[in-house]
């Protein structure tokens, strides 16, 4: 893929929001230099560059730590962890403030997503998914102690202080509460708020090549609808909200299960929820290829099907958001960035996927993306280009057959999308992307991208006419079907219907 086509890929891929930080590591190797290099060539900001050697060199530090570990006794343990916490905020405090927030979260989004980065760098990223470095265990107690009155080992009957996981803007404490219920403690970064205001504060940045590559892009209303969805997170209450919702949509279901929220022990800044089990994404790869068939259906069905079915669905796809047991079964978290629909813009999905997958109508869909202000009216290109450019998005859907989205599916597409030196060169200048289609975007690449990793095989078109609703197929699958057997038996759907 040219440089010219990794400039595209990074501005669109990671929904418009992470492409400087991706575009840099896509051209990178593993050692400092040769991102100062890629850098400088951009013209990034001094902040920037020493965000990508952070990552890098943070990444491979808590590797590192993580091996020693192994091999330490008990006080040794206890060293290693107190002298990498220190360590990891004098980096944080000289490089960044805090390597958390927007900044992170951009990391996060260019390890899973951008399946050309290479071996090393995202080895080093991946480590940013469910396992960033944490804070200590008294800045955490005392966060608890701040958010709900009292230190957590007075709250819970049992406290574990070491974090089971930790990301972008908390990390995720094990606890018994006093009903003998066992929870996961979500705590909130200290000042990850100032940090992430900050950040996208300066958001235009994240923008500055795009201009001459996408000039019809209205950057404006995105760099909002990005803003809007990245401080959402911040608020834990709103996070307990959506997840209660979804909790409530899928609650019985035989193979999809959304974590149940105790409001007593929840706040802006803490969320406690049921704890979870599961594995995570990576030994799923390890997993019988039917066993990671099932687990890709089941992502499939929860992400989409809640677009056309609850009008919303959690748009962020990485990772550490899943944990998954044999038969399909996922297990979902973190509903800090939902994307809600209005009804037009449901409508909009569904004419769009009517045209170009049911009806085959190019005029007809070249009309809908131009009335939805994704392609310039009037832009001097055939309705069979347009068709083409556009096709990637539906092509796993467009024939009732089996189709393996791997990682060569996924590569060809995004080159197909956004290599500005193809044959689509010239119609990439006429798009833009609406506001309401930026987490879309997002979620259904980040997916594709889970998907080539997985090598994950179905019939998707089969799969999608059961979620569709203007098609309502019979279930195609075994998956399929018990999600049909759940809704008539919760009262979802009636056995006619």
């Amino acid at each position: 893929m040219s440089s010219q086509s990794r400039k595209g890929l990074v501005a669109v891929v990671l929904g418009m929001v992470a492409g400087f930080v991706a575009l840099l590591l896509r051209n990178a190797d593993d050692d400092v230099d040769s991102l100062e290099a890629a850098v400088s060539s951009r013209r990034l900001a001094a902040r920037n560059l020493r965000l990508a050697k952070l990552g890098v060199k943070g990444g491979g530090r808590y590797a590192r730590f993580r091996a020693q570990k192994i091999f330490a006794d008990a006080a040794r343990s206890e060293e290693l962890d107190t002298e990498f916490q220190l360590q990891t905020a004098e980096d944080v405090a000289a490089e960044l403030g805090q390597m958390k927030g927007a900044m992170m979260k951009i990391g996060q989004m260019a390890s899973y997503i951008d399946t050309g980065l290479p071996d090393t760098v995202r080895n080093s990223l991946a480590s940013l998914q469910h396992d960033a470095p944490p804070m200590s265990a008294e800045l955490a107690a005392k966060q608890i102690e701040a958010e709900l009155g009292q230190r957590p080992e007075l709250l819970f009957a049992s406290w574990d202080p070491v974090p089971l996981a930790s990301a972008s803007i908390g990390q995720v404490h094990r606890a018994i509460t006093h009903e003998n219920q066992a929870v996961a403690v979500k705590v909130q970064y200290p000042g990850v708020g100032e940090a992430m205001a900050a950040d996208l504060g300066n958001a235009d940045w994240l923008f500055g090549g795009m201009a001459a590559m996408f000039p019809g892009l209205d950057k404006g209303p995105i760099i909002e609808e990005l803003k809007t969805r990245l401080i959402e997170e911040l608020d834990y209450t709103l996070e307990a909200e959506r997840q209660a919702r979804f909790h409530a949509a899928y609650k019985g279901h035989p193979y999809i299960t959304v974590p149940g929220v105790h409001d007593r022990y929840s706040t802006k800044r803490v969320l406690t929820t049921d704890l979870a089990e599961g594995v995570r994404f990576g030994e799923v790869l390890g997993w019988s290829e039917a066993e990671r068939n099932l687990a890709a259906e089941t992502l499939f069905r929860f992400s989409f099907g809640a677009i056309y079915r609850e009008h919303s669905f959690n748009g962020d796809p990485h990772p550490g958001n899943y944990l998954f047991q044999p038969g399909g079964r996922v297990t979902f978290l973190d509903f800090g960035l939902v994307k809600e629909f209005a009804p037009d813009e449901t409508k909009l999905f569904e004419e769009l996927i009517k045209e170009m997958v049911i009806d085959h109508d190019p005029p007809a869909f070249r009309a809908l993306v131009e009335e939805a202000g994704i392609l310039k009216t009037g832009a001097p290109h055939s309705d069979a280009e347009v068709v083409d450019y556009f096709a990637f998005y539906y092509r796993y859907v467009r024939e009732d057959r089996l189709v393996t989205i791997d990682a060569d599916y996924a590569a060809a597409g995004v080159a197909q999308l956004f290599d500005m030196s193809s044959a689509h060169g010239s119609l990439m200048k006429q798009l833009n992307v609406p506001p309401s289609m930026v987490v879309l975007q997002r979620i259904t690449l980040g997916l594709m991208g889970l998907f080539a990793q997985l090598d994950a095989t179905a019939n998707w078109r089969r799969i999608a006419e059961e979620l569709w609703p203007f098609v309502d197929a019979e279930p195609s699958t075994e998956l399929g079907r018990r999600h049909r057997a759940w809704e008539i038996e919760t009262g979802r759907r009636t056995a006619t219907t």
